[in-house]
């Protein structure tokens, strides 16, 4: 079981966003007949909490190298910021990392999350930057730290923050397509 993590904010009774995410991850876990899609309007909710500024997209419009499944853009021009790609809960993402889909993600998009809801894992131009874990389940339960609340909940904006993507010039252009 899982303690109640304190009011976050420093002083505010208001809850953490990330501790909100997961009581409705959780609810809908417990439900046992959750997939992958059940979730995504919870991280959407989250995603778009923490940082007013952009607009979290599910099932977003094909793109050359896939569908990811959510696309993060700036509200106030619409640019590209990010993509994220979501599994089932307890999916590996060791196991995702290594699958076809992701090896054409990972060298066309300059910043993705992937995770399987509890687990996350942000890549920058392919590379792995962070990786942090909200919950395990333990008969049935959803355990967590709530003192690690707050370096997710860091790297989640450094994440959604990330300067969108920019093509200056024909050379640009042609190197982002070859990917």
């Amino acid at each position: 079981m899982h303690e109640e993590p304190p009011a976050y904010g420093g002083g505010s009774s208001k809850p953490s966003p990330i501790l909100l995410y997961l009581r409705k991850v959780e609810a809908a876990h417990k439900e046992e007949n959750d997939t992958e899609h059940t979730h995504r309007p919870a991280l959407k909710t989250l995603l778009e909490s923490l940082d007013p500024r952009i607009i979290a997209t599910n099932e977003p419009k094909r793109i050359e190298c896939g569908a990811p499944d959510l696309v993060i853009t700036r509200k106030k021009d619409s640019l590209r910021i990010g993509n994220v790609e979501a599994k089932d809960i307890g999916v590996s993402l060791n196991e995702a990392k290594k699958s076809e889909q992701l090896q054409r993600y990972l060298p066309a998009l300059s910043n993705l999350l992937l995770t399987d809801y509890l687990e996350f894992r942000w890549f920058v131009d392919g590379a792995e930057r962070e990786r942090f874990c909200l919950a395990e389940i333990k008969r049935g339960q959803f355990v967590f730290d709530a003192a690690k609340f707050s370096h997710a909940e860091k790297v989640l904006k450094e994440f959604l923050s990330r300067d969108p993507i920019r093509i200056e010039g024909a050379e640009e252009l042609a190197r982002r397509l070859a990917r």
